[in-house]
């Protein structure tokens, strides 16, 4: 449960700190003077669709992070056995990251006007979460082939779980990152192509955070980081 409130006190604290530099509670109509006089007090730069996409992302952190809670308190019980991993996961991690860093990339390339990089930056990247969800399904494979299948224990239950979950958000996100290709592909300037290269990018970045949390939760290593906080606090 410890796990869990610090999680939400972080995401809200980020949240909070980001709606506060959009200044949507600001009440411009109330001031009187020039505009100049009032600083900060004009309608928010960021793009309602980044606003958007900022408020799911932090409900899909906050499911994450109540399913990694919910890991946590199952993991105490006498019937849990832990899995063995499959190597395959670290090169899966690769891909992702390498998606996030592509698509980073998109971004730079779409405010510079480069039109060939930013398609090869997309494509790089809807390849790579390709062989993220390829590398999954073989993973998945991997353990039945073991004989772990997912009523076989919490354990193996809540992998399949938790890599399902996150796999769905990545294949949603494929749709977007294919039509910004397609685009991409159709456009002959880059004008066009910011928002939704940075939209991708966001999105991305988010997941591949959320992904390097759950795969320290399934290595074990996150269980012993807070053993080691709760032995510091003690």
């Amino acid at each position: 449960m410890s796990a869990i409130l610090v999680f939400l006190a972080i995401v809200t604290a980020i949240a909070g700190w980001w709606l506060s530099r959009q200044r949507l509670m600001s009440k411009p109509w109330l001031e009187a003077g020039p505009v100049t006089a009032y600083p900060q007090t004009e309608a928010p730069a960021t793009h309602p669709a980044k606003i958007g996409l900022g408020v799911f992302l932090a409900v899909v952190g906050a499911l994450f992070a109540l399913l990694i809670s919910a890991y946590f308190m199952r993991m105490v019980y006498a019937d849990w056995q832990p899995a063995p991993m499959p190597k395959l996961l670290w090169l899966n991690t690769a891909m992702l990251g390498l998606a996030s860093v592509a698509l980073q990339c998109a971004v730079s390339a779409a405010h510079t006007g480069r039109l060939d990089d930013l398609r090869l930056a997309l494509f790089a990247a809807a390849a790579a979460s390709l062989a993220f969800l390829g590398g999954q399904l073989l993973a998945w494979r991997d353990l039945a082939a073991q004989g772990y299948f997912v009523a076989e224990n919490p354990s193996v239950s809540f992998f399949y779980l938790l890599t399902a979950m996150h796999g769905l958000h990545i294949a949603g996100g494929l749709a977007a990152l294919a039509a910004t290709n397609v685009r991409a592909w159709r456009a002959t300037r880059t004008a066009g192509l910011m928002l939704p290269a940075e939209l991708c990018a966001m999105y991305w970045h988010v997941l591949f955070v959320v992904w390097l949390a759950l795969f320290s939760v399934l290595m074990g290593w996150a269980g012993n980081f807070i053993d080691f906080c709760r032995g510091l606090l003690g």
